[in-house]
This record gives C-alpha cells, structure tokens and sequence, in this order.
C-alpha cells in the first residue's frame, strides 16, 4: 500500500512542471501569475499582496510541520514494523502548547492585517476626488470640482455580440470613454448607484466598492504605474450585467493635465453647440449610436422592445407630442425600469435619441427635436 502511495505521489510530483509549462505556454503569463495572486499596480494592492504571502507562508509552515510529523509517525510507527501504540492522557504541556502557539500564530496574523485594513480605509489627505455612479448598465465618472463629467459604456460591436463576427480581443471589455487617472497621486473614489446595487471593481488595484442606492462609499487607490487596466461590475445587477465594463486608463500626471484641460475644452464647446440646429441626417446619425449604447439593451436594437421594456414601433409615448416624450426620456417612469436619462446623457445625445426614436422603427413622424429644446425643457422654459 505504501508502495503504491510513493508511485502516486511521484507521478504528481513529475507531472507538475510539464502542467506549469503547459499552463504557462496557453495564457502568456509567468508561471507565478498563474498560481499566484497578482500584485496589483497600487500601494494597496501591493499590501494585500505582502499580506496575502505572510499568511501564506505561514500555512506552509503549519502544513509542513503538521502533516511531516503525521506522517513521520505513521511510517516510522506504523503496526507492521512491531510498534505497539503509547497509552496516555491528560499531557499538560501538550494542551499548553496547542493553546499558546494557535494564539501567537493568531496575534502574528492579526496585527499586519489590522494596520493593512487601517490603510485601506483611509481616504484622508486625496489629492483628486471622483464621484462613480452605477446604472443599468453603464458608470458615469465626476471629476469633482474639475467641471468634467461624462458617461463610460461598452463599446463592443453589436455585430460581435449577435455572433455575427469574430469576438474582439477585448469583447465585453472595452468602452467608448475610459476613465484617465493620473499615477503617483492619491485618487478618492465616492461610489454609489442610481438604480440597484452595483459593484465597482478593479482587479489590479486591490479596489472592490458596492455602489448602493443612496449611499456613497469612499474608496481610494494611488497607481504606481501607467497602463490600460480592466475591471467589471461584480454585483448581479440585471440581464445585461455582463455589459458594464471597466476600463482605467493611467498615465503621467503631466499626460493627465494635458487631457483634463481637453476635457474642458470640449465641454465648453458643447455649451457653445447647445443653440445650434443640427440637420435631421445629423440627429439620426447620432441618436442610433446613442440609441444602440443607452436604449436598445431594454428596448430592443430594432425597436422590438424586450421584456417588461415596450417596443418603440407604434409606441404611444413617441409618436403622441414631443413634450410627453422628452418627459419619459429625461424624468424617467417612477416605478418602472424605465431611468431618468436627463443626469446620465447631455443635451444633444438626448435630441438626437429623441428624434432617432420618433423616425426610425416606422415612426415616420418627421420631428426633429433640437438640444436647445431639451436644454429648455429641463430648466422648466
């Protein structure tokens, strides 16, 4: 039997590096990132890490020790070699000891990851603030105080989605505006939800946030290093809550300057493009792009409406007057699944949808809805 047991564990034991390299080989990463937990990019996620292989070596430790002398006892004791077992009881200096060391195992534990969670949760001295709101399915970032606000959505191609061409390398994972960080600087997120519960999470900096209705929870990170990094909505939040991706861009504090200023370039030209009338093809161009990113995952890319979400061909709200519309599209339906896209979405994407919808689908009504007239409409002119 133990000859048996000895060939079984040789076997495993010869067969892991050829599974090492085998797995090594198939995903491109370093051996260790696949066994491993990552590091991560920020000074949390390399706590975590230091953390994480702390308590790691010490079950090694105990492992090792417990189960060597297990099995130092069972082969070296064994009946088959004439041992007779010891009878005893009642050793005082053995329930000492498996009293204490559990204990001191437990405070060498304890007190890393008490001053490990005590930095985590401190999101005094920030030097960028940002509000993150969930919706259904899609996050809006604020840069407080900056004057910068827009809305991240995915940007994957219905096309590879319907499985009508090849899945792209980033399928599920990519989005129209990702949210610019700057490194070496310590950023405070506040995360909450305008819906249902949702969760803000990116892996590779150590930062996991419930986004809760009516509550904000503070999160904070400080990257080390620039690059692209993903995350994803961790919370079940829905029938499409594979759609709301992460994407994190970060990069110099000088590159990030350089991009906060065009964002607010680009803001004040929006304010300046508010009084001008855009040409019917114009509004549909654009409000089929906004429509296939903010509507068609409730109402159906073709207007076909799904589920509880009523189609839009024929439908009494766009096809009836222009004001009724413009109230469900920007006020929301209270008690329905139906948003209030007038915080989510500016003025023009919102004239656009409005006019797309009221013209395509067979709902030829020939209205043209102008940002002007949703900027009228919500400040009550």
């Amino acid at each position: 039997m133990l000859r048996k047991a000895a060939m079984l564990f040789a076997l495993v034991i010869g067969s892991l590096p050829g599974l090492l390299i085998a797995a090594d080989e198939g995903t491109g990463n370093k051996i260790t990132d696949v066994l491993n937990m990552p590091r991560g990019v920020t000074t949390v996620s390399h706590q975590v890490y230091e953390l994480h292989m702390l308590m790691f070596w010490i079950c090694v430790v105990i492992g090792v020790g417990v189960f060597g002398y297990m099995l130092w006892a069972m082969v070296l004791h064994r009946k088959a070699a004439g041992h007779e077992p010891a009878q005893f009881h009642d050793n005082i200096y053995a329930e000492i000891a498996w009293t204490v060391v559990p204990f001191l195992i437990l405070i060498v534990m304890a007190v890393p990851a008490t001053t490990g969670l005590r930095h985590l949760y401190d999101t005094s001295d920030s030097e960028l603030d940002i509000q993150i709101t969930g919706y259904q399915w899609k996050w809006q970032y604020e840069y407080l105080g900056e004057g910068v606000t827009f809305l991240s959505e995915l940007s994957t191609p219905r096309d590879q989605i319907q499985n009508l061409e090849p899945k792209g390398e980033y399928y599920l994972q990519e989005v129209n505006q990702p949210l610019v960080l700057p490194i070496d600087t310590k950023i405070v997120f506040n995360v909450t939800s305008a819906d249902v519960i949702h969760s803000w999470w990116v892996p590779d900096f150590a930062v996991k946030r419930d986004a809760i209705p009516g509550y904000n929870v503070e999160t904070w990170t400080n990257i080390t290093e620039p690059g692209i990094y993903r995350g994803e909505c961790a919370e079940l939040c829905g029938q499409n809550h594979a759609f709301m991706p992460i994407v994190v861009h970060a990069v110099t504090k000088d590159e990030f300057a350089v991009w906060l200023d065009q964002k607010k370039e680009e803001a004040r030209i929006f304010a300046e493009t508010l009084g001008r009338t855009f040409t019917m093809d114009e509004l549909m161009e654009q409000g089929q792009a906004a429509y296939e990113r903010s509507c068609a995952a409730c109402h159906g890319f073709n207007g076909e409406g799904v589920a509880a979400f009523p189609p839009m061909t024929g439908s009494a709200i766009v096809a009836g007057p222009v004001e009724n519309h413009l109230d469900v599209v920007v006020n929301g339906v209270t008690g329905t699944g139906m948003q209030a896209f007038g915080v989510q979405l500016n003025e023009v994407d919102l004239a656009a949808i409005l006019t797309y919808e009221r013209n395509a689908f067979g709902n030829n009504t020939g209205d043209i809805v102008q940002p002007i007239d949703v900027f009228n409409f919500k400040n009550g002119q």
